[in-house]
């Protein structure tokens, strides 16, 4: 699309969009955040002018914390409209939670419904209006709060966040507040002027009021030699973030969801502080403190490899790091309760009247049963059914292969009469606690509750959230445990038809 630059503002800004467009493939999707203040209004305005109105769409978070909330709204929908662009809003809920402020609250809650947003219009970049001046005030803050180098690398000019649908870019982190102003004002543009951003009581605002006044008289290069600072420490992060990997790589277990405690405690405290930072972000949880990270790796040590959970008190955003059987992980809950895997996210029930159906497919877990036959003329070889990738329950009948042996023992042991599957409705349920199950032959073996059984094992928390199968009303198989045997007869009458079930994640059985 065709520009004219009337001014040294307009011209710097449309060449910062389009460096950021250049980037993009020829029909993305540009998601503009768009609050209405001057910065996001000259954002929104001068990609238009250099995009085209039909590759933008403006999303505005509703937080309802000013009384002006509504009148924002209407504003920033007309604004679009006026520039031929889609518009959409979404109202959020801002914690008011002791301890967390409310700046923090509200930014989490916007992010979130930024990201939502962009999924839902098929945008793969959410573009954002911080400039020069924002990362100034990034860097300072982050220097008295005494971040370390991934605080005060402050604002990537480019970034995907961990988990989100859109990568994060700021066209304008180069330009300062005052060109934007020049910017809009030559362009007429009318937009919102907040309130809040008068009031000193934000550290936010104080620096921009009080403070950075005062450095522009006395040091008035201190934007650029901050923003140096801040590219410096983004290098640097850069490194610690590749010398993590190299670690995680040698400590990780479980696909990176635990760490070998023995292998955590032996690396020096740098180094050891590095790895659990890095390990924590990737696991998507807020940032902790030094003072907290210090504590944990020291009760890390002083507990052993073979210290329970229930020996570490060490908490951080709602999670507990916990030890067992030589791997550390985080669990959901605090540290003074006792580790218990029952504590699970339930899940929806689902039933299947089975009828020879070789996969079934339960999305909630990711993951199906499938139920393989057993040739009761040659015991020892196991037909196992390929899995359906369509996830629909294909016939036993219908695709039944040779797998490996057994000993007849492991077939009895873990396969079912074909007559029991048909004798009631399968269910499979989440985990509520306290059930109980019987591994051993003998029909005088006592039951034994499934933590304790998976305990046993040696099967951490974090992989015992499996859905349990139900033939009616009784437990019939447990993934990772196996049959309850307390269901089916023992002995099985000979000859009978069997089949065995097993448990499949997706991961697996794609």
């Amino acid at each position: 699309m065709t520009t004219t630059a009337d001014s040294a503002a307009d011209r710097l800004v449309l060449e910062a969009v389009g460096v950021s467009l250049s980037g993009l493939p020829a029909n993305a999707r540009i998601a503009i955040a768009f609050s209405g203040g001057v910065d996001s209004s000259v954002l929104l305005d001068a990609t238009v002018r250099v995009a085209g109105a039909s590759r933008c769409v403006a999303l505005h978070v509703h937080h309802g914390l000013s009384a002006h909330a509504d009148a924002w709204l209407s504003h920033c929908e007309a604004f679009a409209r006026e520039r031929g662009v889609a518009f959409e809003a979404r109202r959020v809920d801002v914690s008011r939670d002791t301890g967390v402020s409310v700046e923090a609250a509200a930014r989490d809650a916007r992010y979130r419904a930024l990201d939502a947003l962009c999924a839902a219009h098929g945008s793969h970049t959410l573009w954002l209006a911080q400039h020069a001046d924002d990362q100034a005030e990034t860097v300072l803050l982050q220097l008295l709060r005494g971040a370390g180098l991934a605080g005060l690398a402050a604002m990537a000019p480019e970034y995907l966040p961990a988990g989100a649908s859109a990568t994060r870019v700021r066209p304008l982190l180069h330009l300062l507040r005052v060109q934007l102003e020049q910017y809009a004002s030559a362009r007429a543009l009318q937009w919102i002027d907040d309130e809040s951003n008068a009031d000193t009581r934000y550290a936010r605002n104080a620096l921009r009021h009080e403070v950075t006044p005062a450095l522009a008289v006395h040091f008035p290069g201190f934007r650029d030699a901050l923003a140096r600072t801040a590219a410096h420490a983004a290098s640097a992060q850069r490194l610690l973030d590749e010398l993590a990997r190299i670690d995680m790589d040698t400590l990780s277990r479980d696909e990176g969801r635990a760490l070998s405690h023995d292998a955590l405690v032996a690396l020096d405290d740098d180094r050891a502080l590095n790895l659990l930072r890095y390990w924590m972000r990737g696991l998507g949880m807020v940032a902790a403190s030094s003072a907290r990270l210090g504590d944990a790796l020291r009760q890390l040590r002083e507990v052993g490899a073979a210290g329970e959970g229930h020996a570490l008190r060490i908490d951080h955003a709602g999670q507990a790091l916990r030890s067992y059987r030589g791997s550390i992980y985080w669990e959901a809950g605090d540290s003074s309760e006792p580790a218990d895997e029952t504590r699970l996210t339930a899940r929806a029930t689902s039933e299947l009247a089975w009828h020879g159906e070789s996969i079934w497919r339960l999305p909630q877990w990711r993951g199906s049963f499938v139920f393989a036959a057993v040739d009761s003329a040659d015991a020892d070889k196991i037909a196992e059914t390929p899995p359906n990738q369509a996830g629909s329950p294909a016939k036993l009948h219908d695709s039944v292969d040779s797998a490996a042996t057994a000993n007849d023992d492991d077939i009895d042991s873990a396969t079912i009469p074909l007559s029991v599957l048909q004798r009631a409705l399968l269910t499979a349920r989440s985990r509520s606690g306290g059930e109980r199950m019987r591994t051993g032959r003998s029909q005088n073996a006592p039951t034994r509750t499934l933590k304790n059984l998976f305990q046993e094992r040696g099967i951490p928390a974090w992989k015992r959230d499996v859905p349990l199968l139900y033939l009616g009303d009784r437990l019939l198989f447990v993934p990772l445990l196996g049959v309850n045997r307390a269901t089916i007869p023992d002995p099985m009458s000979p000859g009978e038809a069997r089949v065995r079930i097993s448990w499949r994640e997706d991961l697996l059985i794609a």
